[in-house]
């Protein structure tokens, strides 16, 4: 008897309660694999922690630095409701993805048309790039702030953290999430010394916390500039690509598929989701509370607490606190901010485009892409307006996160509201009324927010404004629109009958239809490509094979490759021309006698070239190839044959490696 069965029929239940327990943990065999709570959660925690980093992001830096500094303690109610909202968005994210086995991402791909999912997909690539873009700037001003860097040297450096990604990622999720967690720890104590050292007044901060009526409009806010601040806090807090990725980290756990397991799961995630999201809420709010002690009633010129940056804020702590503590723990914290905050981002790209276009990537190639979309844009703007326009650039990257948003959030709470699709683990009612009441508040304050920021430009813009008006104001009614559909789509549109299939039913079926169309194929013409070295006993083993069980001619190929074939091609009458020629004669003299039919084929130049060539005019029916079993620097260095033809030729390759 196995220990987890002995484990289950150890004790005897002693009510329908506990019994109902007992059979719930025999269904799920992470709960009986775990002894204790705290081993269980430990099981399920991580993704949210994951997620949690995209909530510390230099955006949310920069929204709560000048809330603080211009409003003190006022705006931290918002920060606290942007959170409550970000834990019922991730909850149901998370749900989504434990109950239906599957991502946001796809369930979209499943139930939208494909011209609508490319928009969705378009557009969540470009909330990703925004947020990378926030998290280069906030690298690039943390490598200023700590060594110096001029800002183009460190955004050069920023390219360089994809290597940094990748060697992390090849660790496992286990230890990528270990690494965040590092990097969480690094702010959390940065702002904790920094709070120790500014020591605000708590019960100017517990006030804070509680929203207050005001007499001016809009009521809950002393000004206009509060409730443009507020706007900008909640749309830097909840991030659109992280109800993505969220979905498809809670499927790295090995859930059982009993409503047992389940169910335990969504607890366990709410759990992780709460303590992650809430660390983050204290990071957030540290930061709202350092720059409302430090600079908010302190004496700080007016003028600069307008339009406060990051960079402003390393340098006024400085002067506030007379001590350099402070401002280099700012530093290290932005730093490490920015760093893990990429790491996420990167996820969610690789998440979106695999769920919206089934197309996937090699890591590197999706990373770079990634990066690069925010490269770009930051060093044409230090390059043309200087390394003090990048705060605006920041402020443009969460405007279009405020864009992005909604289009993550309607589908969420429909997908989650579906019965079909969710069974017993369809959201109830009252997650569904406090679900859509969030939505309305992110969709008018975003639209609020983006109404006053293009204002903005086109009063900056001047004379070229109109350019910025026939260009924003026609995409910003077609996103209007694009809203307007998701959310009456479920009850003016017919429900597509596509679902989602497991990939376990997919490659069942798949498997049937392969193994039911099997016919024996039929060799009239074998190629063998030769190198003239012992490893050809390997690949001519291999296709003399073939050739006597099915009566076939072998057309030997070599190419001579030297500087003779090269630069004379048929011309060349050097001693490796005269080598290669005696060494295929002697070969099919040698199988002649075999019974076998041989052509030569001496050919001259570039082999993967030629052996293309040779495949076609022949007209081949397979082709047998030699493997060197070279690594990818012995590539680089002598060339690489056999993965070039195989992706040209149209017709069977057979790779043979000599390994004795």
């Amino acid at each position: 008897m196995s220990k987890r069965t002995g484990a289950s029929n150890r004790t005897k239940p002693s009510s329908p309660q506990s019994a109902s327990r007992t059979s719930q943990a025999h269904d799920n065999p992470v709960s009986v694999s775990y002894s204790s709570f705290w081993r269980r959660w430990f099981a399920f925690s991580g993704p949210a922690f994951l997620i949690s980093v995209g909530y510390m992001d230099p955006g949310n830096w920069a929204t709560d630095l000048e809330g603080g500094a211009r409003f003190g303690y006022e705006l931290l109610w918002v920060l606290l409701a942007s959170n409550l909202i970000a834990i019922l968005l991730q909850t149901l994210s998370a749900r989504l993805g434990i109950v239906s086995g599957h991502d946001l991402a796809q369930a979209c791909q499943a139930n939208y048309p494909k011209p609508l999912n490319w928009v969705l997909w378009l557009l969540c690539e470009i909330a990703i790039a925004a947020c990378d873009l926030a998290e280069v700037i906030g690298t690039v001003i943390g490598l200023n702030l700590l060594f110096g860097l001029p800002p183009l040297i460190g955004l050069f450096l920023t390219a360089f953290d994809t290597f940094l990604f990748l060697a992390i990622q090849r660790l496992g999720i286990r230890k990528l999430e270990a690494f965040i967690l590092v990097l969480i720890a690094t702010v959390g104590a940065c702002f904790l010394i920094e709070i120790i050292l500014v020591q605000p007044v708590w019960a100017d901060v517990a006030k804070g916390l509680v929203p207050t009526l005001s007499g001016k409009a809009p009521y809950l806010f002393s000004s206009d500039d509060a409730l443009y601040i507020a706007i900008g806090i909640l749309g830097a807090t909840v991030m659109p690509h992280n109800l993505y990725l969220h979905s498809a980290l809670v499927q790295t756990r090995k859930i059982a598929e009993t409503r047992g397991g389940k169910t335990q799961a969504c607890r366990f995630n709410l759990i992780d989701s709460v303590v992650a999201l809430n660390l983050a809420f204290l990071v957030n709010g540290a930061i709202l509370v350092l720059a409302a002690a430090a600079f908010y009633k302190t004496g700080a010129p007016a003028e600069q607490l307008q339009s406060i940056q990051l960079e402003d804020a390393h340098r006024l702590l400085h002067s506030v606190l007379g001590s350099n503590v402070a401002p280099m723990a700012f530093a290290i914290a932005l730093l490490a901010a920015g760093q893990s905050s990429t790491i996420t981002g990167t996820l969610a790209g690789q998440v979106v485009m695999e769920g919206f276009l089934n197309l996937r990537l090699t890591p590197w190639v999706r990373r770079l892409v990634t990066r690069l979309a925010a490269i770009i844009p930051a060093f044409l703007t230090i390059w043309y307006a200087g390394p003090h326009s990048m705060t605006r650039l920041l402020v443009l990257s969460q405007v279009i996160l405020s864009l992005q948003l909604p289009f993550a959030i309607v589908p969420l709470l429909q997908f989650t509201s579906d019965r079909k699709r969710m069974g017993d683990f369809t959201t109830g009612r009252w997650w569904r009324v406090l679900g859509w009441i969030a939505v309305w508040i992110v969709i008018a304050l975003n639209v609020r927010l983006v109404w006053v920021q293009c204002a903005d430009w086109f009063v900056a813009a001047g004379d070229q404004a109109i350019w910025l008006q026939v260009t924003l104001i026609p995409l910003a009614i077609a996103l209007g629109l694009l809203l307007v559909w998701l959310v009456i789509a479920p009850w003016v549109v017919r429900p597509r009958q596509r679902v989602v299939s497991s990939d376990a039913s997919t490659a069942k079926r798949t498997a049937i239809d392969v193994a039911g169309q099997l016919t024996e194929p039929f060799y009239r013409k074998i190629g063998v490509a030769l190198d003239r070295f012992p490893s050809d006993r390997a690949t001519l083993r291999h296709a003399v094979a073939i050739a006597k069980t099915h009566d076939a001619e072998l057309v030997l190929i070599h190419v001579v490759e030297g500087v003779g074939g090269t630069v004379h091609g048929s011309d060349a009458s050097d001693d490796e021309r005269r080598g290669d020629e005696s060494y295929l004669d002697e070969l099919r003299t040698a199988l002649a006698e075999t019974g076998i039919d041989v052509r030569l084929e001496l050919r001259f130049g570039k082999p993967s070239a030629q052996i293309i060539a040779v495949s076609r005019e022949q007209n081949l029916d397979l082709l047998v190839l030699g493997s060197h079993g070279h690594g990818w620097l012995a590539d680089w260095l002598f060339g690489e044959t056999a993965g070039k033809v195989r992706h040209t030729v149209d017709m069977p390759v057979l790779v043979v490696r000599e390994l004795n």
